[in-house]
């Protein structure tokens, strides 16, 4: 820190401050009010928020980061990501869902080594740090053995962020994995939880009505973790699937449901009844075919809402694009509905503010990590974002600082990122991480994937045929169970 302009602060000077203050900047704290500051500062002291507001007084030493011009707000949380997939970005940019089955299931999922796991899960870690993601979701359901259940834990822990590990496996029945001693050994002994790393059960309900997937609840149950389901996705699981785990007692406030896009109200009541949350990824679901985007039927039934982005074998980790798709498609929604019954709306019923909540506070609360991170209030934990550019003509003026995060910013303006007040983003780059790491070991997976499959393969991969199967009917390998309705 030596010589440096305290006003300027180096990466090194930041890191080694004992309490870093964010100066002028615009400040949406994503409290109970949603109050909003301006002209306002945010102070962290070691890991922890110390105090918002204007003009802060705060300790000799203190490094400041000049946020005039920019917008500070709680770190964004994806709550549903298959972070194992991005070391092939985009490969499936064009698939719908069931070609995702067939070339990820039916198919390539089991040529997946503990490596390719790891070199995915770091890729995907990084990715959402620069994209001002604190936390995220490891939905991780390629895990066949526990060899690759370690790999993606190793990737998680090196990445200085904040995650959940949402553990399953889409190769097996979940009764069967799940109530294996070495899957117990596993999540018992290797995974240290706390709120820096999380831990799931990551698995969906066919809909078979002998309920086979009771034996994972109730490891879950006895294990003390929440469950993560794919629920309401169009040719996969349906009604069927909640009403068998609200007979049988498995639906809880800790449920995460992902999509919860093609359900009846029956359904909807359900989770709201039992105080379950909803992971709604838009840009997936509109692309994909999951279902319309659920934040729609969600807000009527007052079921509370997360973003998540699925996988960068479609998309990216861009939480920007995930409010501003599921704030389109939910007012998409609204004017068709009005328009059927030949009215107009005049006045929407979501707000760029539901919007900033939903990809902030709402995964904290549906991970339970309220009381720790999703706003800016003294005492939580400093992760912390600084939306700033000073040489965009995007980032001025500021009128409406809700409105300017979900429709005017992206990922590239994000200035500043604080990880449990560990600085991992500063002047618009990564901080402190090894990038070319992260690019060797994923152009490896690459060249070994393409290798096993041959070039012919490896292009056909990316617009695969659809097999005759009954992936139509149930996608689910692990099971014969059948169901022209799912």
């Amino acid at each position: 820190m030596a010589g440096a302009n305290p006003t300027v602060p180096t990466p090194d000077g930041i890191t080694a401050a004992a309490a870093v203050v964010f100066r002028h900047g615009t400040v949406l704290t994503m409290d109970d009010r949603r109050t909003v500051h301006t002209d306002a500062d945010v102070l962290v002291t070691g890991d922890r928020i110390e105090a918002v507001g204007p003009a802060l007084k705060v300790p000799e030493g203190t490094v400041e980061v000049d946020a005039r011009g920019g917008i500070v707000l709680p770190g964004m949380i994806d709550t549903h990501r298959h972070m194992w997939q991005t070391a092939l970005r985009g490969y499936g940019a064009d698939w719908t869902l069931t070609q995702y089955f067939v070339w990820n299931y039916l198919e390539h999922g089991k040529r997946f080594r503990p490596q390719d796991i790891y070199a995915g899960n770091l890729l995907s870690g990084l990715e959402a740090l620069e994209a001002g993601v604190t936390t995220t979701v490891d939905w991780s359901h390629d895990l066949h053995t526990v060899d690759h259940a370690v790999a993606a834990v190793d990737a998680l822990q090196e990445v200085p962020g904040r995650f959940v590990f949402a553990y399953g496996n889409i190769q097996a029945a979940p009764w069967e994995w799940a109530t294996t001693p070495e899957f117990r050994d596993f999540v018992t002994y290797r995974v240290p939880r706390g709120d820096m790393l999380g831990l799931q059960l990551a698995f969906d309900v066919t809909g078979d009505p002998e309920f086979p997937e009771k034996a994972a609840f109730e490891v879950a149950r006895e294990l003390g973790l929440p469950v993560t389901t794919h629920a309401g996705v169009w040719g996969a699981t349906n009604d069927n699937g909640i009403r068998l785990m609200h007979e049988h007692g498995f639906m809880t406030p800790e449920t995460v449901y992902v999509h919860a896009a093609t359900l009846s109200d029956d359904s909807y009541q359900r989770i709201a009844a039992t105080g379950g949350s909803a992971s709604v990824a838009a840009e997936s679901e509109s692309s994909c075919g999951q279902g319309y985007p659920s934040s729609w039927a969600l807000r009527r039934h007052g079921i509370p809402i997360s973003l998540s982005m699925d996988t960068s074998m479609w998309m990216s980790a861009d939480l920007f694009s995930a409010m501003r798709a599921t704030l389109n498609a939910d007012r998409t929604r609204e004017h068709y509905e009005a328009h059927a019954e030949q009215e107009t709306v005049t006045h929407l019923s979501t707000r760029t503010a539901d919007a900033v909540e939903w990809a902030t506070r709402g995964g904290a609360r549906a991970l339970g990590l309220d009381g720790v991170v999703g706003s800016l209030e003294p005492g939580k934990k400093a992760d912390v974002v600084l939306i700033k550019n000073d040489g965009s003509p995007v980032m001025f003026p500021i009128v409406n600082p809700y409105g300017h995060v979900v429709m005017q910013a992206q990922r590239g303006d994000v200035h500043t990122v604080l990880v449990n007040g560990r600085l991992v983003k500063y002047e618009n780059r990564l901080v402190g991480v090894d990038l070319a790491k992260a690019r060797r070991v994923v152009e490896e997976t690459v060249e070994y994937l393409r290798g096993v499959l041959g070039d012919e393969e490896w292009v056909a991969g990316m617009n695969p045929e659809i097999p005759e199967s009954k992936v139509l009917d149930n996608p689910y390998t692990y099971t014969d169970f059948r169901n022209a309705s799912a």
